[in-house]
């Protein structure tokens, strides 16, 4: 089974409390970040808050959902696959230490998006050992350092994101520190796009911001056909 579609580009991953540095609090400061990103040109939107509870949760995906509801942008849950149905999402992505994608995918059934994280190319050897049409992307990372997620593993690099990317049987989105700058390097290495948490987040014009790095996305898409 073919992997299902996902235009990983640009891949928002949500913090609430990042998105409530503007005054908007919860769900109303996701909803309104997510707006101005994919006016930017976001691709593909995750929702994630570890610290909320299930209820709060739905709240925030459903407001989510609210927003992409007709722009073709899919929302992706964080972690809990339970929530999927009742948010109204397109699917779900997975970390190392949440659900096995093979009961992820059980609980979600066929036609929903499936992400898994790797760090490794041990991961990324476990994962192409998965079932066939399991998995429909990963985020590989972190790329760098960064400061949203403090349980992080240590950052990996862009050779270790080559090397993945060169093993993956399906697309892969890089995360972990990457801006606008650093956009341009990781296309380099074959990813199919960025996932972005704080370079969209709490920044003042998040569609400015979003657009930057599609900017830089895009030149280095030129400048790598240009010196073929």
């Amino acid at each position: 089974m073919a992997p299902r579609p996902i235009d990983l580009t640009l891949y928002l991953v949500t913090d609430t409390r990042l998105c409530g540095a503007t005054g908007s609090n919860g769900a109303d400061g996701v909803a309104a970040t997510v707006r101005a990103a994919v006016a930017g040109g976001v691709t593909a939107v995750q929702v994630r808050d570890p610290d909320a509870a299930d209820e709060e949760f739905v709240r925030i995906g459903r407001a989510v959902a609210a927003v992409l509801a007709g722009t073709g942008v899919p929302l992706i849950v964080n972690d809990r696959v339970h929530l999927v149905a009742r948010i109204g999402a397109d699917g779900a992505h997975v970390g190392q230490g949440d659900l096995d994608p093979v009961a992820a995918r059980r609980i979600l059934g066929p036609d929903k998006l499936l992400g898994l994280s790797v760090q490794t190319l041990a991961h990324a050897e476990a994962a192409a050992a998965l079932p066939a049409g399991c998995v429909d992307h990963l985020g590989v990372g972190p790329v760098w350092w960064q400061a949203t997620k403090p349980n992080a593993a240590d950052p990996g690099g862009l050779s270790a994101l080559s090397a993945i990317v060169r093993r993956s049987p399906v697309p892969c989105v890089a995360i972990g520190g990457i801006d606008a700058e650093r956009a341009a390097h990781v296309r380099a290495t074959g990813a199919a796009g960025v996932a972005v948490v704080s370079a969209i987040c709490g920044q003042p014009d998040p569609a400015a911001a979003a657009r930057r790095i599609r900017d830089s996305w895009a030149a280095a898409g030129s400048s790598s056909h240009g010196a073929g």
